[in-house]
């Protein structure tokens, strides 16, 4: 198979869709790699060490496209790519459809076949493809809320753990998967008072077990929520529908109660937020207030750190990929139920129920 590895365009996206290892591994297996010139620069990773494992660099994202029969890469395609993508082409990569309506009819009429990272799924439940990515944006929710709360970036003037005589400050963190864990466990780390909420009581049990001493639980509701919120110092929204819009949990009528100079870091900002008040910005323009409450709501936390991210990634993606390329995506999907949860829209149709649901739009169940 010819794959493709364009050059992300997304604002400030530094992250790359394969390393040279990985490329490595197609080679080995036959397939032919086209690398747009200069993709995997900010990652650490110069065209030359893609030659070096036999990938082909092309000069233009356009002929990445035209090229290729499986385009792998990072972020959703954005609207200058929309006319590149052709009928039957595989694009593997995280969409995150239910966010974007415009995304989801531009790859319905394009006829691509379009198999999402955060979508496939385990058996147990878990996204595989979803986890390392997750890992980095909750340990960026934390870094970033820090940042956020020195005074002249805007925030209260605390300092998360505090000092000896003073109390550290209090992090609230809205769900306790994995975006939230690592939220969580990061701002332990510097000795802040934290506590994580969660719809389960099995999994609020298990953190209760394995968490540092200054993590505490509490059960999720509204009530709590609002209680939480009025003397907190950074909020963490960490909730995840798989595929669907996250439920807005924060309402713009509670940030009366909080006080002014709060930090939000809005980490589901990439499924429409889990904030009221959340909108998509970007690591140029990060942050704005709504009554008095500083907004983080960057749709890709991870390409601030796009080596670490890159190599993550495709740690987790490799496996999948390669059956994809040596298969083809029918056979693949077929063969392995959790790929096939990765297939949102094939040949105009939309398969994943959560995207039709989100947009009013008709399920096809997928026919293998």
């Amino acid at each position: 198979m010819i794959i493709g590895i364009p050059k992300e365009i997304k604002n400030n996206e530094n992250r790359v869709g394969l390393t040279p290892a990985g490329v490595q591994e197609f080679v080995k297996r036959g397939h032919d790699v086209f690398v747009q010139a200069s993709a995997g620069e900010n990652s650490g990773f110069p065209d030359s060490a893609y030659e070096a494992v036999g990938a082909r660099i092309l000069p233009t994202i356009e002929e990445i496209y035209a090229t290729a029969e499986m385009i792998v890469k990072v972020k959703e395609p954005i609207a200058p790519e929309y006319r590149l993508i052709r009928r039957g082409q595989l694009v593997f990569t995280y969409f995150h459809f239910a966010s974007c309506e415009a995304l989801t009819h531009a790859m319905i009429d394009s006829g691509a076949v379009c198999c999402a990272y955060e979508t496939v799924e385990r058996a147990d439940r878990s996204l595989p493809l979803l986890i390392p990515m997750s890992e980095v944006a909750g340990r960026m929710a934390t870094q970033e809320g820090r940042y956020f709360l020195e005074k002249p970036r805007g925030g209260k003037g605390v300092l998360l753990g505090g000092v000896p005589g003073v109390k550290p400050a209090k992090v609230f963190v809205i769900g306790a998967g994995v975006v939230g864990t690592a939220a969580a466990r990061t701002a332990a780390g510097t000795g802040a008072d934290v506590t994580i909420c969660d719809i389960s009581l099995q999994r609020l049990t298990y953190l209760a077990d394995v968490m540092p001493r200054n993590v505490k639980t509490l059960m999720s509701s509204e009530y709590n929520i609002r209680e939480e919120l009025k003397h907190a110092d950074l909020v963490i929204g960490s909730v995840l529908i798989p595929g669907a819009k996250a439920p807005k949990l924060v309402t713009r009528e509670m940030l009366r109660e909080m006080e002014p100079g709060t930090v939000m870091v809005d980490v589901a900002i990439d499924q429409g937020g889990c904030f009221e008040t959340s909108h998509p910005t970007t690591h140029e323009d990060p942050v704005y207030y709504v009554d008095g409450i500083l907004h983080y709501c960057v749709a890709n936390i991870p390409g601030a750190v796009p080596r670490t991210s890159t190599l993550a990634l495709t740690n987790a993606t490799l496996p999948y990929a390669l059956q994809l390329a040596d298969k083809g995506w029918r056979r693949a999907a077929k063969e392995n139920p959790e790929l096939a949860l990765g297939l949102n829209i094939v040949d105009g149709r939309v398969v994943y129920r959560p995207v039709a649901e989100a947009w009013g739009l008709e399920y096809e169940p997928l026919a293998l």
